[in-house]
């Protein structure tokens, strides 16, 4: 999660219309990115019903290739108010010993903008990161009995912290733990992402 804001990390209370913002910017760019994206999801606590988040949007762009994407991608969405960062790297769960380029992305974010604040992440198709984005959405969705302890916990903790670098840094082991328990419902449950366009 980009780290450019020197703000408090502030978690709201689940806003339904988080959810219709999220599909209708991902049709959006959907249609102003294709062919090279090859799906265009919304993502992380935003997506999932009654999660309490900060209030700003993740969505997720799948492409082959990382460095032709961001070039064809960057006009387009500067027209749309978004602005590349230097953030190019995910956190690499726990136990993975996969090599650091299988977790590469490239951001762009939105902010103070009518149609709201974005984090868009572009991953490769098929890469570990990209699939857990997607694991982690639909794990809480099928598990609505988790969203309450796991709000919570983000609730509590942007309370304890000002910065939100260690706000993301005192995150990321719970969703390790998080996803160790997705990646065996996914195992179950034959889950996969849902296909390209």
């Amino acid at each position: 999660m980009p780290r450019e804001s020197v703000s408090p990390p502030v978690v709201a209370r689940h806003d339904p219309a988080w959810q219709t913002r999220g599909s209708a910017l991902a049709h959006e760019l959907r249609q102003a990115l294709a062919p090279r994206a090859l799906r265009v999801e919304h993502i992380g606590s935003t997506a999932i019903p009654g999660m309490a988040a900060k209030p700003v949007l993740d969505l997720q762009i799948s492409v082959r290739e990382l460095r032709e994407a961001a070039r064809a991608f960057d006009r387009p969405l500067a027209e749309r108010g978004f602005a590349r960062t230097v953030f190019e790297q995910d956190h690499v769960p726990a136990g993975r010993e996969d090599p650091p380029e299988l977790w590469r992305k490239r951001v762009w974010t939105r902010r103070a903008h009518p149609g709201g604040d974005v984090n868009l992440h572009a991953r490769v198709i098929d890469a570990p990161n990209e699939r857990l984005a997607l694991l982690f959405r639909d794990w809480f969705r099928a598990h609505p009995e988790a969203v309450p302890a796991y709000a919570r916990f983000k609730s509590l903790l942007a309370d304890a912290v000002g910065d939100p670098g260690l706000y993301t840094d005192v995150k990321d082991p719970v969703v390790d733990l998080i996803v160790t328990v997705a990646e065996s419902w996914a195992a179950d449950t034959s889950w996969t992402p849902p296909p390209p366009l």
